[in-house]
């Protein structure tokens, strides 16, 4: 699992990890959310049950994919904006023993940075800092929280790759 605000770098993580591991799926937990068509309720500041519903929903499908992938063989790397109480919730979801947790988590500059390099909209909703701020003050503190400022996505892979053992959960 690859988590962070949007904008840490966690999709071009999560696919160049996936590149670098013999046999791996990379499941992009937000395709569930686009996947729906007529109904989305999206996440905003005060959600409301629908978009709750909706959220736990994708987390669902998310874990279940990683967990079928998983009895085939394969190295599930989910890839997704998971915060607050959520996090803990969602590694608890998947039934794989081997479990590990890499939390991106740049410094607020970097940060900014690379949110205004962004060409895609995630939550339009909140603001990447607003997520970013929930995942500090409201995560558990589990798995290898990877400050990844002044790293590429390739460094970081190397990273993730050299402190795995620190990422299981």
């Amino acid at each position: 699992m690859i988590t962070g605000a949007m904008a840490t770098g966690s999709s071009p993580v999560a696919d160049l990890l996936a590149i670098r591991l013999p046999k791996s799926v990379h499941i992009h937990g937000d395709i569930f959310r686009r996947m729906v068509v007529s109904g989305r309720a999206d996440m905003t500041p005060n959600p409301s049950p629908d978009a709750l519903a909706q959220l736990k929903l994708r987390y669902d499908l998310a874990a279940m994919a990683a967990d079928r992938c998983a009895e085939d063989g394969f190295d599930a790397i989910v890839q997704d904006v998971i915060l607050g109480k959520d996090l803990a919730d969602f590694v608890k979801r998947i039934a794989s023993p081997e479990r590990y947790l890499v939390v991106l988590s740049p410094s607020l500059s970097a940060f900014d940075w690379r949110e205004e390099q962004r060409t895609k909209n995630g939550y339009v909703h909140l603001s990447a800092g607003a997520l970013d701020e929930m995942l500090r003050r409201e995560s558990s503190q589990i798995g290898y929280w990877l400050d990844c400022s002044t790293q590429t996505p390739e460094e970081t892979v190397d990273d993730i790759l050299a402190n795995l053992q620190q990422a299981a959960v």
